[in-house]
């Protein structure tokens, strides 16, 4: 697996940080005082977890979807023996997003590629448990963005050969 290398200097990396911790800082402080404590521990942990955020240089899967709120998520998966071993993705949005996405991520690993398109936006919201309900279509949003990397997977299957020629495409116009 060839994950993406990125750039960045000390200072550039320090802001890209400071961003981030204000951007969640806002959407706590937005949302009161009681944010903490009217959210399960599954919905906390997805939201403010970045594990699985990177970027595959060359996934068997990839997915990207954009909501009606501007959110974008990509999702990149890479399958091994009809087993997906690995799904991470990349988010510009929110909390919620992060959540819902994380959760896709955690519910499909280790799974059949056939399972894998069984998890539900209902799951989402089954894990999570306190995901706001004006917030259901970020579930509906990595939901879709995780079908779509399973359909180029098995689009990619049928014909392999579309493997290579997406790579060299990817390469010469820096999709990811």
């Amino acid at each position: 697996m060839k994950l993406a290398v990125f750039t960045l200097d000390e200072a550039a990396i320090r802001n890209l940080i400071q961003e981030q911790k204000n951007k969640m800082e806002n959407q706590t402080m937005n949302q009161g005082g009681d944010f903490l404590k009217n959210h399960s521990a599954h919905y906390l942990e997805m939201a403010y977890s970045n594990d699985r955020r990177e970027r595959i240089e060359e996934p068997d899967g990839y997915g990207k979807r954009t909501g009606e709120c501007g959110d974008t998520i990509e999702t990149f998966i890479m399958v091994r023996n009809h087993e997906i071993k690995t799904v991470s993705f990349d988010t510009d949005g929110c909390l919620n997003t992060n959540a819902c996405a994380n959760t896709v991520s955690i519910l499909a690993e280790g799974k059949t590629i056939e399972q894998g398109w069984k998890i539900t936006t209902k799951d989402v919201i089954d894990y999570l448990g306190t995901l706001p309900s004006e917030k259901i279509h970020c579930a509906e949003l990595a939901i879709g963005s995780f079908y779509l990397a399973l359909s180029d997977f098995q689009r990619l299957q049928r014909n392999p050969w579309k493997k290579k020629y997406k790579r060299s495409w990817e390469k010469k116009y820096k999709r990811y």
